[in-house]
């Protein structure tokens, strides 16, 4: 039986319960609900919510197969400037979205320092490669911190273990240490995905809102809201149930063997 809290936590928990809480009753009392099947059938809406969860999930995608093998980086490699690329690697999780778009433009962009020497092949910007990678830039560090502390936390007598019986390192962190912290792996793609999936600022910023493209449901929704208050409504309902539904099935399989007890 858990123990009762004291009150001087409860009021303060209770206030912030509350506080998370009331603007998503707003939302759902506000709701066109009458109207909503009209609202979500409507060509533009079914495009939003199609590329949305296409992008979120190239860029999750994308940030397993090139987060974890940094967050094992930044965990067991010892190198000079290990703590300021950990820095570096994070600032998205603070960097303003826009800030973050900006900075792709310099990048990536036509004139930028990689896009110039790219411009003859392809370009990434105002395309969906484009949504893609600035959801990429602004998830991954949800998935690196996850796995990076994952990693400082398992028992390498497993992988030594491993390596007394004849294990390369490659096979022993194929076979020993990625299958112990799959469950962090899986939790911070979940995060990951959720975060690509409501990317606002950096996508418009770098990849614009061209409908069918690079128009997600976020960017719809901030287009709606000018001219059709009911229709920002609706869509801001579809990306909290697809939120909601995802989290919550993932939840018992990954997030709380990743939490611990």
């Amino acid at each position: 039986m858990g123990a009762r809290a004291p009150a001087v936590l409860a009021v303060p928990a209770g206030v912030a319960v509350a506080f998370l809480l009331l603007p998503l009753a707003g939302l759902l009392a506000r709701a066109p609900w009458a109207g909503l099947p009209r609202l979500l059938s409507e060509p533009a809406v079914r495009d939003a919510l199609r590329l949305s969860l296409l992008t979120a999930s190239l860029a999750t995608g994308v940030c397993v197969l090139l987060g974890v093998p940094l967050a094992w980086l930044l965990a067991r490699a010892s190198f000079p400037g290990r703590a300021l690329l950990r820095a570096l690697v994070t600032l998205p999780l603070v960097l303003p979205p826009v800030v973050g778009g900006v900075a792709l433009l310099l990048a990536f962009g036509r004139r930028g320092v990689v896009g110039r020497h790219l411009a003859g092949l392809f370009t990434l910007p105002f395309t969906t490669a484009g949504v893609v990678l600035a959801e990429t830039f602004v998830a991954m560090p949800f998935l690196v911190v996850a796995v990076e502390g994952a990693l400082g936390s398992v028992d390498r007598r497993y992988e030594e273990a491993a390596a007394t019986l004849g294990a390369g390192r490659w096979t022993a962190f194929r076979r020993v240490t990625l299958p112990l912290v799959a469950p962090s792996v899986g939790a911070g793609a979940v995060l990951c995905w959720a975060r690509a999936l409501g990317e606002f600022g950096a996508t418009i910023t770098f990849a614009g809102n061209l409908p069918g493209v690079t128009q997600t449901m976020p960017i719809a929704v901030y287009v709606a809201l000018e001219t059709d208050p009911e229709a920002a409504v609706a869509l801001s309902l579809v990306l909290l149930a697809v939120a909601i539904m995802v989290l919550v099935g993932l939840r018992e399989r990954w997030l709380p063997a990743a939490a611990g007890p």
